[in-house]
């Protein structure tokens, strides 16, 4: 039910949001970086007016944060459940093609610094489905140091009406609630906002005039976890230390993007114009209109010619200011930004190298493992945070599908989830056997433990697969003891 005639102009004026908009400042600024969204150049001409042009950028936090993801996830990573829900998780990552859609919205994850991902039950495909919140659309409600357990996700819509243009904006609430017997029980709750303005959300109105089948609440029983997963890149929030959300992996070194897009910007300029200048007397460049009126001639976006004022009308002079391109100055400037964003960002020093065919990454998967390279440990601490996030995700889904009547499995827990990220270029798998197997001969570990660790399996499906070895390996030896002892007889 409505609650008067309620309005907002953000979502921060809402009663129930109580976080600090100072980090949405940061992550709308960071979404610029992201974009590659910078103001136009404004520059004098040699008329003297102000014009602008575009700025010349490298857009280095799409590069950072693409080598982020492409060393932590790959679309060959195995998600493996033991028990009964194994075929309900695979027909649902399946469906959602989880893998491939995980790894697109990495990227943005580890730009902004969140992603949150929600599961939900959709009645036209009969099917769970997911949904995905960037940073900028995710706000927490209730937090520690740990988790986030309660959150208000925007949905955006746009409609026309004729000529109108109408903005909704659906308002989902996650919430704990106790009931008469203090048990906890999950909340969902829906608010819709409509404006005409796209800055503001508006004022309240109801569900149905932009969704028929939505229901203002819906109450959850016996929920471990809140039916949303949020991801963040592994390290402290150095910005904000108070908050609970994460920040982006370029949101410590902005002014050195800036000054590498600096550097960008003017080595491009000085390769267009090559940096021309030609010294003239005002007296060779004047001339008159039809009025008389004596004026100086030059296109809009004309800055070659540099004038002499208050010349003689005998002074002609002519010089070439130009003077070489500095190429070497400029590529030795950029790639001297680029080793701090290296240190900054926590990469291996020559991740990122800059020539005259632009940026690009020179260290190979198989370098960054052999080197034992700050990558490497970065990627190690990344993995630990995507792995636990999955993990969530699959509780979360099984736990909604039995809400909802259709799982009727258990719920699996953490050990039961096992994640091959898939990453033989970044381990010595050969090596890692060895060393296993040498634990192995000595006593000190079960045979499914080799399992567990070198092919990343689960413990019930490592105990399982190591058994049935077994029992061919026996199986194998009495056919040879067998076919000895025939042998033998015949003879």
């Amino acid at each position: 039910m409505l609650e008067g005639n309620s309005s907002l102009n953000s979502i921060f004026d809402h009663p129930k949001v109580n976080v600090d908009s100072r980090d949405y400042e940061r992550i709308r600024e960071s979404l610029k970086y992201y974009e590659g969204n910078y103001p136009k150049v404004i520059y004098k001409n040699s008329n003297g007016r102000e014009i602008s042009r575009v700025y010349s950028t490298i857009n280095m936090m799409k590069k950072v944060a693409n080598q982020y993801s492409t060393v932590v996830f790959n679309e060959q990573c195995e998600i493996s459940v033991d028990g009964p829900a194994s075929d309900f998780i695979k027909k649902v990552i399946e469906h959602n093609d989880l893998k491939k859609n995980f790894s697109k919205y990495l990227e943005p994850m580890f730009a902004l610094g969140g992603l949150a991902c929600r599961p939900y039950y959709d009645s036209t495909s009969e099917q769970i489905e997911f949904s995905w919140a960037l940073a900028n659309a995710f706000y927490p409600l209730r937090s520690n140091t740990n988790n986030i357990s309660e959150c208000v996700i925007p949905f955006k819509t746009t409609t026309s009406n004729g000529s109108e243009t109408i903005y909704y904006t659906l308002l989902e609430f996650h919430e704990w609630k106790r009931d008469s017997n203090g048990k906890s029980i999950y909340i969902i709750s829906n608010e819709l906002y409509k404006s005409k303005d796209s800055s503001i959300i508006g004022s309240r109105t109801p569900l149905n005039e932009l969704y028929d089948d939505l229901q203002e609440t819906v109450a959850f029983n016996g929920l471990s976890r809140p039916l949303f997963t949020y991801l963040k890149p592994s390290g402290f929030n150095n910005i904000n230390p108070y908050s609970p959300l994460g920040i982006g992996v370029c949101d410590n070194c902005k002014d050195t993007l800036d000054r590498i897009n600096k550097s960008y910007d003017e080595f491009d300029q000085e390769i267009r114009t090559g940096k021309r200048r030609i010294a003239v007397s005002e007296m060779l460049l004047n001339s008159a209109d039809e009025n008389g009126q004596v004026k100086l001639f030059f296109d809009n976006d004309e800055d070659l010619f540099q004038l002499i004022p208050g010349s003689n009308m005998d002074d002609y002079t002519i010089k070439d200011l130009t003077s070489d391109i500095r190429t070497e100055s400029y590529i030795s400037s950029i790639n001297h930004h680029l080793k701090t964003l290296e240190m900054e960002t926590s990469l291996s020093s020559g991740t990122f190298t800059f020539d005259m065919n632009g940026v690009r990454s020179t260290k190979t998967a198989t370098e960054v493992v052999s080197e034992n390279s700050q990558t490497y440990q970065t990627r190690s601490m990344q993995i630990t945070e995507v792995e636990k996030f999955l993990k969530e995700l699959i509780i979360s889904v099984c736990e909604l599908g039995k809400a909802l009547d259709i799982y009727d499995g258990d719920i699996p827990e953490n050990e039961d989830i096992g994640i091959d990220f898939q990453d033989g270029a970044f381990q010595d798998k050969p090596a890692q056997l060895e060393y296993y197997l040498r634990l192995f001969s000595s006593g000190l570990i079960p045979g499914e433990m080799i399992l567990e660790n070198v092919l990343e399996l689960p413990e019930e499906e490592a105990k399982m697969v190591y058994s049935e070895a077994l029992r061919q390996v026996a199986t194998r030896a009495t056919g040879i003891f067998n076919s000895q002892g025939l042998d033998e007889e015949m003879e």
